[in-house]
């Protein structure tokens, strides 16, 4: 059985092409969402009255060994319930399309995000442009961060100490979990009664490593 292909399948879910543009290598994409109405964000309500419309442009996967600049042409809808506190909304796409005030897509952002696990800052960035894929390193690792799950363990085994920026810096405390080996927060000074206040607050902890400055130890009993 045959089944007919367009371009359309190689877009982002959701959305439909309205032109295609072959520019010296690189296609430009002009797209727009598929759905006839929007939901408001606040009231839940649907609407189909729009306002005016304005054109993204994020990132997305290179096709058939050419760059894709996909140009996404935004509605802004009407609320027209009473009580609503906001009149005027963009329409959403999706998490699983584009998230809200993302720049890249969410394939492309997935990639972006695998990449930066396999690879790392400085060398993914250089094979993502063999890719066409124009990703820096701090967006990858920037990437890789914000993806990155924080375990929900409570904390048991701290170490507790001064630390500064620079020499003749004025000193703060910082606190790191033991057993993930990782830093947990910075306190903005090395007095006694701030981190006896944070402490009060991470009942769970057990142990606490410490130096032999009396401040940390009595912040501990």
């Amino acid at each position: 059985m045959v089944s007919r292909f367009g371009f359309t399948s190689l877009i982002p879910l959701g959305l439909a092409v309205d032109t295609v543009v072959d520019n010296d290598g690189c296609l430009i994409v002009t797209a727009r969402s598929s759905a006839a109405m929007a939901a408001r964000p606040l009231c839940g309500a649907s609407s189909n009255r729009v306002r005016i419309r304005y054109v993204r442009q994020p990132g997305d996967l290179p096709c058939a060994g050419r760059r894709v600049c996909l140009r996404l042409l935004v509605r802004r809808f009407c609320c027209d319930v009473s009580g609503c506190q906001r009149r005027v909304f963009a329409e959403r796409f999706g998490a699983e399309v584009l998230s809200e005030r993302a720049r890249r897509t969410s394939r492309l952002d997935e990639l972006v995000h695998l990449l930066g696990l396999a690879l790392g800052g400085r060398p993914g960035a250089g094979f993502a442009r063999r890719l066409m894929l124009p990703v820096s390193n701090d967006t990858l690792l920037r990437v890789v961060r914000r993806r990155a799950s924080r375990r929900t363990e409570p904390l048991a085994v701290v170490g507790i100490d001064d630390w500064a920026h620079r020499r003749n810096h004025p000193y703060g405390t910082i606190v790191s979990n033991l057993e993930r080996r990782r830093v947990v927060t910075l306190l903005p000074d090395r007095e006694s009664a701030t981190t006896e206040a944070w402490l009060r607050q991470h009942r769970d902890i057990s142990v606490v490593s410490r130096d032999r400055g009396g401040g940390y130890g009595e912040a501990a009993a």
